[in-house]
C-alpha cells in the first residue's frame, strides 16, 4: 500500500474546498434535509472560510494520498483555533474526510497516527474530536482506537441543531 501526507499550502485552496465538499456531501447528505446540507456547505467551505482556516497559524491541513490519487483530508487545530476551549495541552481533530472510494484501507487509522505524531511535534497530551452522535460507524472506531466520550456541544447544520460527543484520548508520553 502506498500511501503519502502532504501538508497543505494556499495554492491547494481549490482542491481542498472540492474534496471537503464532495466528501462532507457523502457522508451527511442521507442524514440531513437538502437545504440545511447546502447552508452548511455554503458557510463551512466557501473559498473565504477555507482560507482563513488555512492561513490561520495554530491551524494544519494536509491531503492523504492513496497509489498517488488524493484520497482525503486531515484538518487539526491547536491552542486558540481549537473549536472548543481544550487547552494548550490539547491537539483537535477537527475533519478526517476520506473519499467514498478510498474507504476501508486504513486511511483513517493512518491519518489519526499521524495527528499523534504532529501532537507529540507539538508538545500536545491529548486529541480530541467532535464526531455526530448519529454516526455510529465513526464513534465505535475512535472508541476502538482509544478515545472516550468526555462531553458533547452542539453542531449546527443549517438552521437544525445537533450534537456532537466530544472524544478524547490521552497519548503516552
Amino acid at each position: 500500500m502506498t500511501v503519502r501526507i502532504t501538508k497543505c499550502s494556499r495554492e491547494d485552496l481549490p482542491r481542498l474546498r472540492e474534496i471537503s465538499i464532495e466528501t462532507f456531501t457523502d457522508t451527511f447528505k442521507n442524514q440531513n434535509s437538502p437545504e440545511n446540507l447546502k447552508a452548511y456547505l455554503e458557510r463551512a467551505y466557501n473559498a473565504e472560510q477555507l482560507e482563513k482556516e488555512l492561513t490561520h497559524s495554530s491551524s494544519e491541513f494536509y491531503f492523504v494520498y492513496f497509489h498517488d490519487e488524493l484520497a482525503g483530508l486531515l484538518k487539526v487545530n491547536m491552542n486558540d483555533a481549537q473549536s472548543e476551549p481544550m487547552g494548550n495541552d490539547a491537539l483537535e481533530i477537527e475533519r478526517i474526510y476520506i473519499r467514498s472510494q478510498f474507504q476501508r484501507k486504513g486511511l483513517g487509522q493512518y491519518l489519526i497516527n499521524q495527528a499523534m505524531e504532529i501532537a507529540k511535534i507539538h508538545n500536545k497530551k491529548r486529541l480530541w474530536l467532535g464526531v455526530w452522535e448519529k454516526n455510529e460507524k465513526a464513534i465505535r472506531f475512535y472508541k476502538k482506537i482509544g478515545f472516550v466520550q468526555t462531553g458533547a456541544h452542539s453542531f449546527y447544520m443549517g438552521d437544525e441543531e445537533q450534537t456532537d460527543f466530544i472524544m478524547v484520548k490521552t497519548l503516552a508520553i
